[in-house]
């Protein structure tokens, strides 16, 4: 999700509450914070010696000790405040893509990516997801689709230190 694309939902549903699934079935806390929001460049160069550039607006959530067991989640009006807020001191890039970076004690820190959101009851719930890494140079290194297997499985990395790229 784009981050206009994020505040073009925000703004029309200043009524509900923001609520964010960080996996399957699993909320985070009512008691989170918006506590950072970062806005990231990124420039990079990949194992077949490509560059690339792109923009990213990353929105870190933290779960406050002081406020367990609280049951009313920020309100999206409240959000779209603390959002507005920032933007105003340091301009947002609308095409850049959006990341919820977000960790609890059964969860590591992750930047999640909005796959998805729902409209339930007086809620506007945002459904997170991670992305696999990926060898973004398989044709310079020599990988084909057909033979990557799982995760979990022993792959040779597209970097081995007897392949063709790096």
């Amino acid at each position: 999700m784009k981050t206009l694309e994020l505040f073009q939902l925000l703004e029309q549903h200043q009524d509900k509450s923001l609520v964010f699934e960080y996996a399957p079935g699993h909320l985070v806390g009512a008691n989170y914070h918006i506590t950072e929001v970062k806005h990231l460049s990124i420039d990079s160069v990949d194992c077949g010696s490509q560059t690339d550039t792109w923009k990213e607006t990353i929105i870190q959530l933290w779960e406050s000790p002081k406020e367990i067991g609280k049951t009313e989640y920020m309100s999206v009006y409240k959000a779209l405040a603390i959002l507005k807020k920032v933007g105003k001191m340091k301009p947002y890039v609308l095409d850049a893509e959006i990341k919820i970076e977000y960790s609890n004690a059964r969860f590591h820190t992750a930047q999640l990516f909005i796959n998805d959101f729902e409209i339930k009851a007086k809620q506007l719930i945002f459904k997170l997801g991670v992305e696999q890494t990926d060898c973004k140079a398989k044709e310079a290194c020599g990988i084909s689709e057909a033979v990557l297997q799982p995760v979990g499985l022993n792959v040779e990395p597209c970097c081995s230190p007897d392949g063709n790229c790096c």
